[in-house]
């Protein structure tokens, strides 16, 4: 059995309860090593088998997950923040179903619900946004033309903007072209929970420049929005006037409304 597990976005007490506890057990442990924090290995039980795939390819990964297979052993794949997102994960998911192995698949806190908390945001503010668009810039992993970054920046959503921290000044210029204005709020976070996690609020217009100034932001994170203000309308759910299942309302204006 393989299980593909999300070690969250950085710090070791991000994992899920449920991560820890295969990650305990696992007797061949595959893990991300150029964004995992090494201290998740801590868990790992005497013996176990440890693998970087920083340093590994799809076909040696399987070839060690083959091995731990016929040995009747059990791999968890250890994957940065959640592995559904940017993390190669269907590519070994078809490859475990033609060699009809079992997997697993337990979720993981991603770096952009990270890097809200860390702000104190909420991509979801009324009034403001009630979208959220995950992204990246077009490179040797191409992106859709309907998925390019001005044609998605035009909706004004909140949008976090993933592996294009090396492009900054790509990266404004697209987010200008898309719509966003220069004094739209933005914020740079670089390796959010880990020790070395820096922060820097900018807007727009000061992006590039920002993230200059930062240095090595290889891994940051860019959110863009009105969201980052805090400022926006208050929440149908805990509002007086809203009925809902577990409470009632001064004025029937919808149940469970938001």
């Amino acid at each position: 059995m393989v299980h593909f597990v999300g070690a969250g976005c950085g710090a070791p007490d991000l994992i899920t309860v449920r991560g820890a506890r295969l990650l305990k057990e696992a007797d061949v442990v595959i893990y991300t090593g150029s964004l995992v924090p090494r201290a998740h290995l801590a868990r790992v039980k005497p013996g176990c088998e440890i693998h970087n795939s920083a340093h590994m390819t799809l076909e040696q990964v399987l070839h060690v997950i083959e091995g731990a297979e016929r040995a009747g052993k059990t791999t968890v794949r250890l994957h940065t923040g959640d592995p559904s997102l940017y993390g190669a994960l269907a590519e070994q998911l078809r490859a475990l179903e033609e060699r009809n192995i079992a997997y697993t698949i337990t979720p993981g806190v991603s770096s952009f619900l990270g890097a809200a908390a860390a702000l104190g945001a909420e991509y979801t503010l009324p009034g403001v946004s009630q979208s959220v668009i995950l992204t990246r810039l077009s490179g040797r992993t191409l992106v859709p033309a309907g998925e390019s970054l001005p044609a998605l920046a035009a909706h004004g959503a909140s949008l976090v903007l993933f592996l294009s921290a090396a492009q900054p000044e790509r990266a404004q210029r697209e987010l200008l072209q898309g719509g966003y204005g220069e004094e739209t709020p933005a914020a740079v976070v670089y390796k959010v929970s880990w020790p070395e996690e820096r922060i820097a609020r900018c807007t727009v217009g000061t992006l590039a420049q920002t993230m200059r100034q930062m240095g090595q932001t290889g891994t940051a994170l860019v959110l863009v929005g009105g969201f980052l203000t805090g400022r926006g309308g208050r929440s149908c759910l805990y509002d007086p006037g809203f009925a809902t299942a577990f409470r009632p309302g001064e004025g029937e204006k919808g149940e469970g409304a938001r």
